[in-house]
């Protein structure tokens, strides 16, 4: 048996995105599900996308070491403390990816009308080629890439328990998203654990 079984690399050129399956098994994950969604202080904010105002269909929060903060799509986010899950899972995420990381943005997707738009994690605070890892909890939803020059485009269902590492020059050649859906799906939470290097 494998440490980390069914690994896979899902982008075919200019980057890496290193999908481990079964990262956490289902009662694992379920349990942190469980007590994340109960626990962490979900917040509500508006971004600014194309020079526009507008909420976050989603919920968030921010943990970071030493009160980090970050900035994307004009939110300055102060940070939170880790808490005891959340550094338990940012210690193994960081083993497997093979990069420390002082961050994690936390987001929940409540059903299907919960999404993000095409984007890059490709912010200074992130490096010049960041590594971030992915973890997934919760109902299973598709996650999008699309190359940036050429258009070709990638498409992998993120389960519970699933990782991906997204690393090299993912974040400059790659947009990525969660599209909206209209059929009944389950609540999500997404951890994207990363390493800011300014503040």
């Amino acid at each position: 048996m494998t440490l980390f079984p069914a690994v896979q690399e899902v982008l075919p050129h200019d980057g890496s995105a290193v999908l481990h399956e079964s990262f956490l098994g289902a009662g694992e994950a379920e349990d942190a599900f469980g007590w994340l969604s109960e626990h962490l202080p979900w917040e509500s904010h508006e971004l600014v996308v194309h020079g526009q105002k507008r909420r976050e269909p989603r919920l968030s929060t921010w943990h970071a070491d030493d009160g980090l903060s970050y900035t994307y799509s004009g939110l300055r986010r102060t940070a939170l403390p880790f808490v005891p899950v959340l550094d338990d899972l940012r210690r193994r995420c960081a083993a497997a990816a093979g990069s420390p990381f002082n961050s994690v943005l936390v987001n929940l997707y409540r059903d299907g009308s919960d999404g993000v738009g095409w984007h890059a994690d490709d912010e200074a605070a992130n490096g010049r080629e960041p590594v971030i890892a992915s973890l997934s909890l919760g109902a299973t939803r598709r996650f999008d890439l699309r190359h940036r020059h050429d258009g070709t485009r990638v498409s992998v269902d993120l389960a519970a328990g699933s990782l991906l590492v997204m690393s090299g020059l993912s974040q400059h050649c790659w947009l990525h998203q969660v599209a909206k859906i209209r059929r009944p799906v389950g609540p999500r939470i997404n951890l994207t654990f990363r390493r800011v290097v300014t503040s």
